[in-house]
Order: structure tokens, then C-alpha cells, then sequence
């Protein structure tokens, strides 16, 4: 028998666009009133199947049990579409979901939840919607209120709790829930850091007691610190499957690559009235120390701003900032014109292999451009072990640092340096010229 908790056999679910719905509860009345408008309306709307949104479609994945699993992509690509439906809470258009075992989901702030109803007495209903025991929340109720620290507000009804507080007590209830199957959504990015890190906490546990993880995040970090495995979905469909540095790495990628329409207009913000039109790696870069120029062109739109200047920033595969590069630092500002092109060149930044994206801005007063993605760099290793990740599995950091270990004594005494991601050794006394 295999060893699968969750198995998706080419699911999709499909919406149909440009027609009216009802609710689940209708009256007698208005059945008869829209059968009756149904004689006078125009059949306009044409083939149903030219009015079909497919949220996901042909998605299939086995998730074994124990496995911690970040679901990552841009919004739209249908990651709350298939919590849903691994969630039961939809039903898929095609395909089916096969589950083994007890499922507690975190998906939307306050579901499950009754607004007149006090906190106390919502971690009873709450508890029993999630398939819990009167006995069983009785068992593990001083330790819910616990982890939500909302105990001073037990009594008060939860119409008045904050969006963070509904959150933590959500979240509470369904980590204490023990079930085989945690499914959380970004609902997570409600609370503040602290408790964020107390969740993230809390799932690492039920993933280490042997239970199965789907995490939803855009917090590529948070991602990369508590998964194993990444899936990624491009527009309804499942892009990547396998390690969650390589799902991120790629999500990273395809910023830079034209996927999910990065140049598109609506998903450029900024007031607009100067765009940048290109931006590209000059040429393809391998090892820390070498120069990196992005070549870039701009236009404008309409109207003037005055004067402007020019950002950017280098994002890792974990969505962390390692650089941020201004140009009014070296004194480089742009007055107005009908076009401008150029290079940024990136000296010594000591970026560790692996890929990178560049976000590029555009600021006067205010935002002109925001570019997210306008191109990647992927640096590749120089050296074998020169990787973010090495042989005894311990994580390498973010950059390469200038660092020296001195080892030997007397006149045997040397000095090794590490400089931009560079080494070599000398006599210990020798002083090394920095590039």
C-alpha cells in the first residue's frame, strides 16, 4: 500500500463567466419570477464554454504523509482554488481528490466563526465545525487560549476582536485540532511578527509529530525556512513540483521570463508618467566577484515630474533584499525627457550562487515606476562546494562575506582570506590589497 495522505488526480475547476448566481437558498417566488423572465430574455451570451474560467485545471501531485509542502505562486495562479478543494469546501469541475485522514484548514479570516458569539464560545463551535469533541476542546482548551493570547477578551464577542486577534484564536483552534492534514493559507500575514513566528513555530511541531503541511505563503522565506517541498502554479496550472529551494528559484525565474505577464500594465504600479520599457543582464555572470550590468531604457508616458532618480533591488529565491542600490547615493539624478537609457552596474556584491531578481523603481516626489521582476541574474558556483548549502546540510547565508582563518604557528603561520567570494592563502602578516 502506498505511503500517500493526499493524492490529486488531474483536477480542475472551472467557473462560468458573464452569467448571474444565486444563492444556496431561494423562494418560490423568485423560482416563478425568473422562469417567467427567462421567456423575454435574449439568448446572447453564447456557448457556455466561451465563458468558462478554468481557476486550475489538469493538476496532478501525490503528498506523502509527514511531508511539509509550500504551495507558491503569483495571485490568481489558484493556490486558495486548490486549498478549497483539498479542504472540501468546493468540489472540483474534473478530476478528484483522495484524502487519508482527519483535514484542519486555515483559509479565510473568521470562517467558521459566529461574529455575536464570545470568544469562549466560539472555540466550542469553531472546534465542532473542524470535527472536534465537546471533550476533546474541554481537554485542550486552556492550551488554545494560550497560544492565542486573547484570554483578557475570552467573554467579549468576537464581532469586536481585531483581524489580528480573530486570526490568532482561528489559527489556535485548528493547531490544537491534531489532525493529519494542517492546511494554512496566507492568512498568516494578519499577525504581527511575533505571533507569526509562534505559528510558524507550531507547524513545525505538528509537521515533526509526523502530520502533513500545506502552507500557502508569498513569504518566500518563510517558505524556504519550514518547507520541504515546493509546488509551484502558473496560471492555473502546476509549473513545479520538487524542492522547495528549487520551487522558489524558479518562481524567482519567471519574473524575469515574461510568465504571468510581469511587463503587463496592469501589474506595473506608480503614478506612470515615465515607464521603463527594457531591462536586461548585459551578459550571463558566474562567481561573486565579477561586475553585474543591468542595461535598462525609459520613456515617458505624459506630463512632468521634475527631477528623478533611480532604484533598485537584488531579491533573493526567499524574497529577502540583499542590496538596495539608489542612485541618489552617487549623486545621479534625471531631469525631464522624452527617453533615457543606460546601465546599473552592481560592483562586488559578493552574491552567493543561485537566482536573483531585480526590482527596478522609478521615484520623484512619490513612485513614478515600480517594476517587480524586470529581469533576473543567475550566478552560477565557481568552485564545487562554492553552493548555499553545504555538505553537513548547514545553510551558507545570504552573501559571501570577507572573512580570513589563521592557522599554523611561527614561521609556519599563514593567513587564508576570502574576498568577494575569492580565496587564497599568504603568510599571516602579509596585507592583502582589497579590490
Amino acid at each position: 500500500m502506498s505511503d500517500w495522505i493526499i493524492r490529486v488526480e488531474n483536477i480542475g475547476k472551472r467557473y462560468r463567466l458573464g452569467r448571474e448566481t444565486r444563492g444556496s437558498y431561494v423562494t418560490l417566488r423568485e423560482v416563478v419570477s425568473e422562469r417567467f423572465k427567462g421567456l423575454f430574455r435574449s439568448q446572447s451570451l453564447g456557448p457556455a464554454r466561451e465563458n468558462d474560467f478554468w481557476a486550475i485545471k489538469n493538476v496532478c501531485f501525490e503528498i506523502k504523509k509527514g511531508e511539509v509542502v509550500g504551495i507558491i505562486g503569483r495571485n490568481g495562479a489558484g493556490k486558495s482554488t486548490l486549498l478549497k478543494i483539498l479542504s472540501r469546501i468546493t468540489a472540483p469541475s474534473t478530476g478528484r481528490v483522495r484524502l487519508r485522514g482527519r483535514v484542519a484548514s486555515l483559509l479565510e479570516v473568521g470562517t467558521g466563526f459566529h461574529p455575536e458569539l464570545t470568544g469562549r464560545e466560539n472555540i466550542f463551535l469553531n472546534g465542532s465545525i473542524l470535527g472536534m469533541t465537546r471533550a476533546e476542546i474541554r481537554r485542550k482548551f486552556d492550551e488554545i487560549v494560550a497560544f492565542s493570547e486573547i484570554a483578557k477578551f475570552l467573554d467579549t464577542p468576537v464581532k469586536r476582536y481585531s483581524s489580528g486577534m480573530y486570526i490568532r484564536l482561528a489559527f489556535a483552534v485548528a493547531a490544537h485540532l491534531e489532525p493529519e492534514i494542517l492546511v494554512v493559507d496566507e492568512v498568516l500575514a494578519v499577525g504581527d511578527a511575533e505571533f507569526q513566528k509562534k505559528c510558524l513555530g507550531k507547524m513545525q511541531d505538528v509537521a515533526t509529530a509526523g502530520r502533513t503541511v500545506l502552507f500557502v505563503s508569498h513569504n518566500l522565506q518563510a517558505v524556504s525556512l519550514l518547507c520541504s517541498r515546493g509546488v509551484l502554479l502558473r496560471s492555473g496550472t502546476l509549473a513545479y513540483d520538487g524542492g522547495v529551494e528549487e520551487a522558489t528559484a524558479a518562481y524567482i525565474s519567471s519574473f524575469a521570463n515574461g510568465s504571468d505577464s510581469v511587463e503587463s500594465p496592469d501589474r506595473r504600479t506608480g503614478s506612470g508618467e515615465y515607464r521603463f520599457t527594457k531591462a536586461s543582464p548585459v551578459r550571463d555572470y558566474f562567481g561573486g566577484a565579477e561586475e553585474k550590468t543591468i542595461h535598462f531604457e525609459i520613456q515617458r508616458r505624459h506630463n512632468h515630474v521634475g527631477r528623478m532618480w533611480l532604484s533598485a533591488f537584488v531579491v533573493d529565491s526567499a524574497g529577502m533584499i540583499v542590496a538596495q542600490c539608489d542612485s541618489r547615493l552617487v549623486d545621479c539624478l534625471i531631469g525631464d525627457c522624452d527617453g533615457i537609457s543606460g546601465q546599473f552596474r552592481l560592483r562586488s556584491p559578493w552574491l552567493k550562487p543561485g537566482s536573483y531578481r531585480i526590482d527596478l523603481f522609478i521615484c520623484a516626489s512619490g513612485l513614478v515606476d515600480v517594476w517587480e521582476g524586470a529581469c533576473s541574474l543567475n550566478i552560477s558556483p565557481i568552485l564545487p562546494y562554492q553552493n548555499s548549502v553545504s555538505e553537513d546540510g548547514v545553510k551558507g547565508g545570504v552573501v559571501f562575506a570577507d572573512f580570513s582563518w589563521q592557522t599554523g604557528q611561527g614561521a609556519n603561520q599563514r593567513e587564508f582570506f576570502a574576498i568577494n567570494g575569492s580565496s587564497r592563502g599568504v603568510p599571516a602578516n602579509t596585507t592583502f590589497p582589497r579590490s
